[in-house]
């Protein structure tokens, strides 16, 4: 997605205004999430050391911004890129029970982002992982807990309505589940963003099952890396994936709107065959990896939210920079500010 640019766009805040409400969502909305799914607050890290397998390669080729410690040898450090590996690390350690999980605030810098309306460097999200049991691998499960966090999506819609009144709700009352073969299937000639798109302005909230692996084209949906999210497990006769992605209609963008991605997460045998299938079987030896195979990483489902995704979404925002401050080309900046986009 390129830099696009509403007509006729006007903040629905004025700034001063802008900050508070930002500031009580993203109060609002983590106590909301954690009462729905029973998750409890842990602080998270900055970054992790390099090669460990704990870092996220997200679609498997983004680079993470790193540097040496030399307090510890020289040691290499990343900054994550999200925590999914980690959190699951947690669940474990803190002894958590199927049903009840954690969440956290992270914050990434994703350098490899090609910046538009919804894509920054610095990304911050709610991080969020519980633990399941054997018998909750399945797309049923799944699409209970995406159901629980649209139900928490919707009251956020209602609580911004509600203390600003010309902010008006818009989201459906139920969401939508699609697979990504059924995409394929329906939009055979649209690319999956096109598909994205299309859906997601017939529905006005969509999940997309089955994220990472080979339609029947030949070619995937959408990248995801082979260690976290499980995107190979059979569902049925025709469908593959326990994970995806929560994708609204947005107005202001004419465009699909991704505001989640989540699954349930590779057990032992999916771990290994999307090792393979992605020719790195060598990251078993990893310390995550290993701890995954030896059964000693609990078995669960979980996602990120974006904080300022959520903000941008809610409030009727044109460019994630008009909730967030990070860095924008001197170009982007002043066709924004000819457009009254202002980005902090």
């Amino acid at each position: 997605m390129k830099l696009y640019i509403p007509s006729d766009y006007r903040a629905t805040l004025a700034p001063e205004t802008m900050e508070r409400v930002i500031e009580a969502l993203k109060t609002e909305f983590p106590f909301e999430l954690s009462q729905a799914l029973g998750l409890r607050r842990v602080t998270a890290p900055l970054f992790v050391l390099a090669g460990t397998g704990v870092n996220d390669d997200l679609n498997g080729i983004e680079h993470a911004v790193s540097f040496k410690v030399a307090d510890m040898g020289d040691a290499k450090a990343e900054v994550v890129h999200s925590l999914a590996k980690w959190k699951r690390m947690k669940l474990g350690a803190y002894k958590i029970p199927a049903g009840y999980g954690i969440y956290t605030d992270m914050n990434a810098i994703r350098a490899d982002e090609e910046l538009d309306n919804l894509h920054s460097l610095y990304v911050d999200q709610w991080d969020w992982e519980r633990t399941i049991t054997k018998e909750d691998r399945t797309v049923d499960f799944l699409k209970s807990i995406v159901e629980k966090i649209y139900g928490v999506l919707l009251g956020i819609e209602q609580y911004v309505y509600e203390q600003h009144s010309h902010i008006t709700p818009s989201l459906p009352d139920k969401i939508t589940f699609l697979h990504t073969e059924d995409l394929l299937a329906q939009y055979p000639d649209l690319s999956p963003r096109e598909r994205e798109t299309a859906a997601a302005k017939k529905y006005g909230a969509i999940f997309v099952i089955g994220i990472g692996g080979k339609l029947a084209d030949g070619k995937k949906h959408d990248g995801r890396a082979p260690d976290y999210d499980d995107w190979s497990t059979p569902t049925d006769g025709k469908h593959k994936g326990l994970n995806g992605d929560i994708i609204l209609w947005s107005d202001v963008l004419d465009s699909a709107f991704e505001i989640s991605s989540m699954g349930i997460r590779v057990d032992k045998e999916a771990l290994l065959r999307q090792l393979d299938i992605e020719g790195c079987p060598e990251r078993r030896e990893l310390l995550f990896h290993r701890m995954l195979i030896e059964d000693r990483i609990p078995l669960s489902i979980g996602g990120g939210i974006g904080q300022s995704r959520l903000c941008m979404y809610f409030l009727r925002c044109a460019h994630i920079g008009e909730v967030q401050a990070s860095l924008w080309s001197d170009e982007m900046i002043d066709a924004c500010r000819q457009n009254n986009i202002f980005l902090k």
